[in-house]
C-alpha cells in the first residue's frame, strides 16, 4: 500500500482520517479525499425525460463527455426521451452527470440514473441515430 493510500486511510503515525468534505492540504494545494471506490471504473445508464430533445442536449453531453473523460454514447428515443451511457471512473461520471443536469435543469422533467457493471466496449463517445 503506497504512502497516499495509508495516510487516506490514516495509517501513518501523526496522520489522521478526514471526515466526509474535510478539505486536507498537500504541499500548499487544497483538495479532497475521494470516497472509496472513485477512482475504479463505473458505467452510468440514464434515461432523461421532458424538453431534452431539439435543446442540443445531445452535443452538450457529447462536449461534457469529452471535458470529462468519459466514453459511451447519447441518443434520442421515439418516446421523446434520450438515453445516456457513459463509462469511466464513479468520481468523473458523477461530475459528468451533475455537470449536465445543472445545464438541462430548465428541461429535465424527470430522470431515470442506474449504476450497471461497466463493459469496457466504449472507445469514444458518440452521439447515436
Amino acid at each position: 500500500m503506497g504512502w497516499f493510500v495509508k495516510a487516506a486511510l490514516g495509517e501513518l503515525e501523526g496522520v489522521r482520517r478526514l471526515g466526509p468534505g474535510e478539505q486536507a492540504s498537500f504541499e500548499g494545494e487544497v483538495g479532497r479525499i475521494e470516497e472509496a471506490g472513485d477512482q475504479s471504473a463505473a458505467c452510468v445508464h440514464a434515461y432523461f425525460a421532458g424538453r431534452v430533445q431539439g435543446v442540443g442536449f445531445r452535443y452538450t453531453a457529447r462536449a461534457l463527455a469529452h471535458r470529462y473523460g468519459v466514453v459511451g454514447f447519447v441518443r434520442n428515443l421515439a418516446d421523446g426521451r434520450v438515453e445516456l451511457e457513459a463509462e469511466g471512473t464513479k468520481a468523473q461520471l458523477r461530475a459528468y452527470v451533475e455537470d449536465l443536469q445543472r445545464e438541462f435543469r430548465h428541461y429535465i422533467r424527470d430522470q431515470e440514473v442506474r449504476w450497471p457493471v461497466p463493459t469496457g466496449d466504449y472507445q469514444r463517445f458518440e452521439v447515436r441515430f
